[in-house]
């Protein structure tokens, strides 16, 4: 008789977290009692007006802010007991980030940049050239690779921060409005691209986004309303935390 098979454990997990900020009358709190799953393999859109906690929510996940209260675990790591080297460590290593702003060194070159993540894991220059060349294709920018940030449009910068966020194969992808400073043609092909490059690197993908289009092609949708979670269609306060319809249930987003 076979063993039975165990299902995969959720690539995320965030257990009533909240995340508040001063004290007193002066106390505001960015997310309050959050709980949901992402499974792994899934491009979850995380959406909500400017101010909803999507932000904070992503660096908590990330490992760049720590919740006052609750739970997140990581590819099976519980991110919220983790020291302060222990989250840099997760997200060199599994955790990668894409943001509007995107983030790139403007002295280096689109390749150098790239190769950036690479060099801080002391991954070998042969290594290290060939993943950084197989990126660059990937976003479609070989004939860029020499030219820095400056010399390329938005659209472009944003498939260099793709790419680096690649570099070192990571587990989750982390994007924080990835198409927030693009028109509206260009914001559509990286949302493509995303797409494609999820596919086809095997990875798990939680984005925030005001944007109609990459929710329509996002495998499920998690909402925020003022740090609260709510139902799919609806910004008021959904108390049992459900996400109420299709793939979304009951706060797990399988």
């Amino acid at each position: 008789m076979t063993d039975p098979i165990t299902p995969a454990s959720p690539m995320v997990t965030v257990r009533g977290v909240t995340k508040s900020y001063g004290s007193g009358s002066a106390k505001v709190t960015a997310l309050d009692d959050v709980t949901f799953e992402v499974g792994r393999g899934k491009l979850v859109a995380l959406v909500g007006r400017s101010g909803s906690g999507k932000t904070t929510l992503l660096n908590c996940i990330g490992g760049l802010d720590k919740p006052s209260a609750g739970t997140i675990i990581v590819n099976d790591v519980v991110v919220t007991k983790l020291s302060e080297r222990a989250r840099t460590a997760l997200r060199r290593d599994t955790v990668a980030f894409v943001f509007q702003t995107f983030g790139l060194v403007p002295m280096l070159s689109a390749a150098e940049n790239v190769g950036l993540p690479m060099r801080l894991r002391n991954t070998k220059t042969s290594v290290r050239d060939k993943r950084v060349a197989e990126l660059l294709d990937m976003v479609g920018l070989s004939k860029h690779m020499n030219q820095r940030p400056a010399e390329l449009s938005g659209g472009q910068q944003q498939r260099v921060a793709i790419a680096r966020a690649l570099a070192n194969e990571p587990q989750l992808l982390i994007a924080d409005e990835p198409t927030g400073q693009l028109d509206a043609d260009t914001g559509a092909a990286i949302m493509t691209l995303l797409r494609d490059v999820i596919a086809s690197q095997g990875m798990t993908a939680l984005i925030s986004t005001h944007d109609q289009s990459l929710m329509d092609i996002a495998d499920d949708t998690v909402r925020l309303a003022d740090g609260h979670l709510v139902a799919p269609d609806d910004e008021t306060f959904v108390s049992t935390g459900s996400l109420a319809t299709g793939s979304e249930h009951q706060g797990r987003v399988v």
